[in-house]
């Protein structure tokens, strides 16, 4: 999967990664390779299925989509 992210230096130095498609979704980090691998961490976890937040419906159908 690809996904567009903005990397723009922090004032108080090192840089914030922001996902756009993705709300909420920022990291920061160092330098740019910081804060791009921090950012991949973060949206792992924001796209990581919890079962706490998922409310199945009696004869709910899953459906896998590819992105």
């Amino acid at each position: 999967m690809k996904i567009k992210v903005y990397l723009e230096p922090s004032e108080d130095g090192g840089y914030t990664a922001i996902v756009p498609s993705l709300p909420g979704c920022i990291s920061e980090g160092d330098t740019k390779n910081d804060a791009i691998a921090n950012l991949k961490e973060a949206i792992e976890l924001y796209l990581e299925e919890v079962e706490d937040d998922i409310a199945i419906m009696q004869g709910a159908e899953s459906v896998e989509l590819a992105l």
